[in-house]
């Protein structure tokens, strides 16, 4: 080495140290700088996103109380003017009066109805154990005696909570001779509101908290509810300061917890509702997204302090060869596991996002569904019911009593059906058991025996000697091969001599196949899409198709249709069979 390059090496590792320092203190401000804006325009961004989401589950929540009371406000009206109620209290036979009214309940829909005399005593009601009863000091029989309009009462409870009524008084000859009460069920919705995130009360004109998540709210003034609180801990009050510093001001605080405040007026005697959703969702969004800056700038100064450093290592010609291919190693995999981490978090945003457009739009197409899937055993009942008029009026007793006990097992059925829909937009799973496919299939049959009994259709079965054993919820298998059978009835109605072929094997999987000799499917592609139909207005909504190919899906098999050779449509339904269904959920 020559004198004059040892001087230049002596220069550079004398001039390094405060250019390191200026380059790492330029860092550090445009980190710090863009950590601080990032932080406040990506909360004010989640924390808008946040509170228009509340603003339309406000939305959603309000309709369905006014729904709910304004559906229940017209019962009083219509049952005051029941001629056979108006006899019964001017008569004092009141012998059928429980009876009709619990027929008007299960038509209706209503919490409870109760008929009350001009003494006060309850001569009929759906809840028999009430029957006797005296309501002459209760405000909603007094109210009721005093006006000719229909009155809406809430009245709290010794155990908690409030009952919500309309009452009105029987008018006979221009004389009040009775009450009529109904009740008003709006503790569906409180229970409902139980089980999401955000905590929702709902006040009357004074204030008062009628309903609320929290049960201890009940009774309580807005802020008297909301000063409730457990004492914290030394750990949640260190918690609380480490998160709060991205988060907007708090509008309020449930529990001690900072919550944004959403309020809307609920058109109704004053009424006003307020939810309380957690800051959690915006802090895990914004901490995500300032992670992954803190990380680019830890790669950018670690990559300035190897630029910044690389002229002492000029020093030795040998060692620049060596570690060459050690720097450009590291430098690509810094960038590679930079990009995965990057991908990784940009994917679990998208995911959370579209998990949430996904369970908004499930709510919009649950009356559709509820509707079309509850037409199978309307239909049957109807007609059970026309069967059971025939066989009573011919004195056929026993006969029409089984008649009856199928309407009753229908619903059971629809209850059950219900139940299964409140989770169409989640994963099932939760009631599986082993299922007999065969078993299934005659249920099916047995449940579309009206419809196949109103046409001339010749049906084909063949069904092994032994158990096809599959895990699944036997409701919502039955559902699939009804959509199924419904089909290609609906299928062949325009056919000469219509035929219907039920085929069930057990091999690798158990293959259920429903062939028809019908028109066939015109446009396969969209076949299993949401509301596409083939069928007349009035006559489907074009849900059932898509309904049975999630059910399917959920039970680790697949639902496939094509067209046959020999004319009409063919539909498959593969499953897992028993012994095979962990290995096809895993």
């Amino acid at each position: 080495m020559t004198s004059a390059q040892a001087t230049d090496l002596d220069s550079s590792a004398e001039g390094l140290p405060w250019r390191v320092k200026i380059a790492v203190g330029f860092l550090l401000l445009v980190a710090v700088g863009v950590v601080l804006v990032s932080n406040r325009l990506l909360t004010d961004r989640y924390v808008d996103d946040t509170r228009n989401r509340a603003e339309v589950r406000l939305a959603l929540y309000t309709g369905n109380l006014m729904a709910e009371l304004q559906r229940t406000s017209v019962v009083p009206l219509l049952l005051a003017r029941d001629p056979d109620l108006v006899t019964a209290l001017q008569d004092g036979d009141f012998s059928t009066t429980s009876a009709k009214l619990i027929a008007l309940q299960a038509e209706i829909g209503v919490a409870s109805i109760r008929l009350v005399d001009g003494d006060g005593r309850v001569v009929g009601a759906t809840n028999r154990n009430v029957l006797g009863t005296s309501y002459k000091a209760e405000p909603y029989f007094v109210d009721a005696q005093r006006t000719l309009e229909t009155v809406f009462t809430a009245v709290r409870r010794e155990a908690g909570g409030y009952d919500f009524t309309y009452s009105r008084s029987i008018m006979s000859d221009a004389k009040s001779v009775g009450v009529i009460v109904v009740s008003v069920d709006l503790m569906k919705y409180e229970r409902a509101w139980s089980g999401l995130q955000d905590a929702v009360l709902v006040t009357n004109s004074e204030g008062t908290v009628l309903l609320a998540t929290e049960p201890r709210w009940r009774g309580l003034t807005v802020d008297e509810a909301l000063a409730l609180r457990d004492p914290p801990s030394a750990i949640d009050r260190a918690l609380q300061v480490t998160t709060d510093w991205v988060q907007m001001p708090a509008d309020a605080y449930v529990r001690g917890e900072a919550v944004m405040k959403t309020e809307a007026r609920v058109p109704f005697r004053g009424w006003r509702i307020q939810t309380f959703t957690a800051y959690n969702s915006v802090r895990e969004q914004v901490n995500g997204i300032l992670a992954l800056e803190i990380m680019g700038f830890a790669i950018l100064m670690a990559f300035t302090f190897y630029i910044l450093s690389r002229r002492a290592l000029s020093q030795s010609l040998l060692f620049q060869r060596e570690s060459a291919e050690l720097r450009t190693l590291n430098a690509r995999l810094q960038r590679e596991i930079a990009e995965r981490e990057k991908v990784q978090k940009d994917l679990a945003v998208a995911e959370l996002t579209l998990a949430q457009s996904s369970k908004l739009a499930a709510l919009g197409e649950m009356s559709a569904a509820v509707s079309h899937e509850l037409n199978q055993p309307l239909a049957a009942m109807k007609t059970y019911l026309a069967g059971a008029r025939l066989l009573l009026q011919r004195k056929r007793l026993e006969e029409a009593l089984s008649s009856f006990q199928r309407i009753d097992d229908l619903i059971e059925r629809m209850g059950a059906i219900t139940r299964q829909l409140k989770s169409y937009a989640r994963k099932g799973g939760e009631a599986f058991e082993a299922v007999d496919l065969r078993a299934c299939v005659s249920s099916a049959l047995s449940m579309m025996e009206p419809q196949l009994k109103a046409r001339i259709v010749k049906i084909t079965r063949g069904l092994p000697r032994q158990s096809v054993m599959v895990m699944a919820d036997r409701i919502r298998l039955e559902q699939v091969i009804i959509n199924l059978l419904r089909n290609a009835l609906d299928a062949t109605k325009d056919t000469e001599n219509p035929q219907i072929d039920i085929l069930l094997s057990a091999g690798e999987t158990a293959t259920l196949t429903v062939r028809d000799n019908g028109h066939g499917i015109a446009e396969l592609d969209n076949l299993f899409e949401p509301f596409y139909t083939t069928k007349k207005p009035g006559e489907g909504v074009g849900l059932g198709l898509a309904i049975s190919s999630g059910i399917v899906t959920d039970l680790g098999g697949r639902l496939t249709a094509r067209n046959s050779e020999t004319g009409g449509a063919v539909f498959e339904m593969q499953l897992p069979i028993l012994g095979k269904t962990q290995e096809a959920a895993e």
